[in-house]
């Protein structure tokens, strides 16, 4: 079996292993291949092929050319050329391609190179049911997913992986803060990481697909139609010819890159507007104008490399180093910008920006470097406990395999006829967190419960599993009342296990106590009073609830939790005036001790 790192990107794509301690990357003409993909009557045209008929005029490409097919991923069919295709079909179609193209053009030490399992590199961003339709296109390429990995975490083991001083790298980098930066195509993906004991763990992660170089494109393109459509008079009734707008973007894309060493390029597309005498499309681009035009997009792309930051507490003077990568990474305006924020000494733009994902994924196939999960999924409790239900450390599924965990819970206070379900995740690394430690929702589940069932009455089981597509599964049942509840966390955060060193198998799961609100919730989230509990403990139990069950646990001989007294005091009217205790106009506790008048009672 050969096990190769593929870098399935949404613009480009390329292959990559390891043979004789060195990375071999199995490009096209010296640039990965384009993942595009064009079908034409019976024909598939995938690859360079394809991206030069959609650059050429008078080939009678009529909608029939997919650009990014990955973002198609999710969705049930898509038209092209008026045909209803599946995307998991398209995408196969460009794996199939790049796969056999690899192989029958390579050869190893005289030995045939055969593609059958692979580490295939994800944005961070990815859903998980998009990760399920790539592995689905990858089968019908006949290759197998050994394992996803993030694409910055894969670019940043590549760039230690491959240095000739790699021990010494890992410890000049250890316990130290590293951010990856991977503006691309489609993308940009940003990973905050720790070195720890020689594995690398994500701290936090941060996608999107709203300012990757395909929208910087479009919004060049659009800008560029407006000034020549300015600049000759053409009011907006001008026809542009079919496919026009689409060979222009690949201008714009071309342009793009030429201006990374220019500082002007020109613009040229035949026959781009329907009758006129002239009806060509002709400008010149310089790299400030275009720095101009695409500003706010940089702006926002910056803007939520200072966000991550923020939201992990950690100043750009305290990381170590910021690996950049992907296409955009050439960008002069990029650079600059990086420079200011982090400083030169700490900003590293890797010279194989194209090829160093599918490197990374490809050492992590030759070391077979593991993922575990990064950080401790937990569940919040009844008084602001917590239980760790999966623990950080734990490796995760490779193809075909699932980790499953249950646990048997109890409802505190059914009162209002639900059990709630929260579940979190610290936003440190390591099995071993503090119990002040913040945490970060991760989603919320709540099943019906009998709201006249006494506390601990109602049983709940809990069912989670994470499978080969990382995805967390957790299932919730109440077995009084008979209902079900599901859902599913995508965005978890991973660690890498590097040569040599073990998975931590973690402990035992244990509920600990926290003496104050930990967790972290972003505008707009739902955060919900938890009543389950592990354990029957009637402290657990809110004071007027358990009043009402045991009225004998506040007699004072027998020294009741003070927490619960002042619930149960707090929805009883005052002794001695029978207004609320909220009530500003109650002055009774100021005359008396609040146990005395509990007494009184």
């Amino acid at each position: 079996m050969t096990r190769v790192g593929f870098d399935f990107g949404t613009t480009n794509s390329l292959i990559s292993m390891i043979d004789g301690d060195k990375a071999i990357n199995f490009l096209d003409n010296g640039m990965p291949y384009p993942s595009m993909v064009c079908y034409e009557g019976g024909k598939v045209i995938v690859g360079r092929e394809a991206r030069q008929r959609l650059a050429r005029a008078g080939l009678g490409v009529q909608g029939n050319v997919v650009r990014s097919p990955k973002r198609l991923l999710g969705r049930e069919n898509v038209s092209i050329d008026d045909i209803k295709r599946n995307p998991v079909d398209i995408v196969a179609d460009v794996v199939s391609y790049i796969r056999t193209t690899v192989t029958q053009n390579n050869k190893l030490k005289n030995r045939a190179l055969v593609i059958d399992n692979a580490v295939v590199t994800i944005p961070v961003d990815m859903k998980g049911y998009q990760r399920a339709a790539l592995r689905d296109a990858f089968r019908k390429a006949g290759i197998g997913i050994f394992q996803f990995i993030h694409e910055p975490l894969a670019a940043l083991y590549g760039h230690l992986r491959s240095n000739e001083n790699y021990a010494a790298k890992l410890r000049q980098y250890d316990r130290q803060l590293i951010l990856v930066f991977d503006w691309g195509g489609g993308t940009l993906d940003l990973t905050l990481c720790r070195l720890i004991n020689g594995n690398l763990f994500q701290i936090t992660n941060d996608g999107t697909d709203e300012v990757g170089g395909d929208v910087f494109d479009e919004q060049l393109r659009n800008a560029i139609v407006k000034r020549v459509m300015a600049a000759r008079g053409l009011n907006e009734d001008v026809m542009i010819e079919h496919n026009a707008k689409m060979r222009l973007l690949h201008d714009c894309e071309r342009a793009k890159i030429d201006l990374s060493t220019k500082d002007k390029t020109s613009i040229f597309v035949s026959n781009f507007f329907k009758g006129l005498d002239d009806p060509d499309l002709d400008y010149l681009l310089t790299r400030d104008e275009l720095e101009t035009l695409v500003g706010p997009l940089l702006d926002k792309g910056l803007h939520r490399i200072e966000r991550l930051l923020q939201n992990a507490d950690v100043l750009p003077m305290g990381l170590a180093l910021c690996l950049v990568t992907g296409g955009m990474s050439n960008m002069p305006a990029i650079k600059a910008r990086l420079h200011q924020l982090f400083g030169p000494q700490r900003v590293q733009v890797s010279e194989r920006n194209a090829t160093l994902i599918a490197e990374g994924a490809a050492w992590a196939a030759y070391d077979q470097a593991r993922l575990i999960l990064a950080k401790n999924v937990e569940l919040q409790l009844a008084r602001n406990s917590r239980i760790p239900l999966i623990k950080a450390g734990l490796l995760m599924p490779r193809e075909g395999e699932i980790q499953k965990i249950d646990f048997h819970l109890y409802c505190v206070d059914p009162r209002d006829g639900f059990a709630k379900f929260q579940f979190e995740s610290p936003v440190n690394p390591g099995p071993q967190v503090l119990n002040n430690d913040l945490r970060v929702p991760l989603d919320n589940l709540t099943v019906k419960v009998d709201a006249k069932a006494k506390p601990f009455h109602e049983r709940l089981e809990l069912e989670l599993q994470i499978d080969d597509n990382l995805i967390l599964q957790a299932q919730a049942r109440s077995l009084n009342q008979k209902d079900l509840a599901k859902t599913q966390v995508h965005m978890l955060e991973f660690g890498l296990i590097l040569p040599g060193n073990p998975p931590n198998k973690g402990s035992k799961s244990e509920s600990f106590n926290v003496s104050q609100p930990s967790s972290v919730h972003e505008k707009g989230s739902l955060a919900l009073r938890s009543n389950i509990s592990s354990e029957k403990n009637e402290a657990l139990i809110p004071g007027e609830l358990l009043y009402q069950i045991n009225p004998g646990c506040f007699d004072v001989r027998r020294n009741p939790s003070p927490i619960q007294d002042q619930e149960r005091l707090y929805y009883e009217p005052c002794s001695v005036c029978r207004r609320p205790s909220n009530d500003p106009l109650c002055r009774c506790a100021s005359t008396a001790p609040r146990t005395q008048i509990g007494m009184a009672k």
